[in-house]
């Protein structure tokens, strides 16, 4: 069979043109670090990597917004805690009251002490979060306003802490839930009704620090802050519960990320030693092609007539 001359080095070149290219790519996988240097390079790979990429983004604002609920909640609890020791102390200073012992001073000694834990509990409904939001603030305005003796509270809740794909988790509780025994839970998450823990202890300070006290008043005290107590602990559950949710999908984005990073890795990053192999093999190849095409390339009808 005879070969034409321009056929034989067309066929030469290509060879090694293609070779060097894939040497040349070899070598750039090993110095980027990565496999895919473009689209067509593996454009499955490609449109994977893509949607991962997306993912991260995603998951890395979920990761930030689950700080910001676990920070919330875990100040909404110690905020909590302290609420539940004032109202222990509001029990005690009333059980004292009720003794019968007490002079006219004494009581109304007592009825200030009451209602220095009234400004403390409202101080800490108007609590501020991490984020410089209200701790126990509603849609519908501020934690704890007083207003004529009376206490408006804020009774709405705020929008949920998105923390993956539909679904949000509700950091802080409103004042209203806090502070209202026995309301009733409207449609929109409002409390409707009930006793005004504030505006209720309010009244025992006023009722102690009157001239005209009466025993009488204090009947229904221990078991009205009681209640209210047993309100702070439900709401502290309650919250807890939300914290471990928030703690558990933390976890599973941990070890999402894990997968999504392997997965990423595999499709992407170069396998050095691999690698280093398949260019050690391709520069062998390339070497030997050059020089068989060195040597045929020289030779002539005179090396075969000699």
């Amino acid at each position: 069979m005879q070969i034409a001359t321009s056929l034989f080095y067309d066929r030469s070149s290509s060879s090694i043109n293609a070779l060097g290219a894939k040497a040349d790519s070899l070598q750039s996988q090993i110095s980027t670090g990565t496999k895919l240097s473009a689209p067509s390079s593996d454009s499955a790979a490609y449109q994977r990597l893509a949607g991962l990429k997306r993912a991260t983004v995603d998951d890395k604002a979920y990761v930030a917004n689950l700080g910001t609920a676990e920070s919330v909640l875990k100040q909404g609890d110690t905020s909590l805690t302290a609420i539940t020791d004032q109202l222990q102390s509001a029990t005690e200073l009333v059980t004292q009251a009720k003794t019968g012992t007490l002079n006219a001073a004494n009581r109304k000694a007592i009825g200030e002490q009451i209602a220095g834990l009234v400004t403390t509990l409202t101080n800490l409904a108007n609590a501020k979060d991490a984020r410089g939001q209200a701790l126990f603030g509603g849609a519908d305005g501020a934690p704890a306003v007083a207003t004529d003796g009376s206490y408006a509270l804020a009774a709405k809740p705020v929008s949920g802490i998105p923390i993956g794909d539909g679904q949000s988790v509700q950091a802080n509780e409103t004042a209203a839930r806090i502070f209202t025994v026995g309301g009733k839970t409207k449609p929109d998450g409002s409390i409707e009704g009930g006793t005004n823990t504030l505006a209720m202890l309010s009244a025992i300070a006023t009722a102690l620090q009157s001239d005209d006290f009466k025993a009488s008043s204090l009947d229904t005290s221990l078991a009205d802050i009681g209640a209210a107590s047993d309100q702070v602990s439900a709401v502290q559950a309650s919250l807890g519960a939300r914290a471990a949710r928030v703690d558990l999908e933390a976890s599973r984005l941990t070890d999402v990320a894990a997968d999504r990073e392997a997965t990423r890795s595999g499709l992407e990053d170069t396998d050095i030693t691999t690698t280093v192999v398949e260019l050690q093999k391709t520069m062998t190849i390339l070497s030997a092609t050059q020089a068989s095409f060195s040597k045929l390339s020289a030779l002539s009808l005179f090396d075969y007539l000699r």
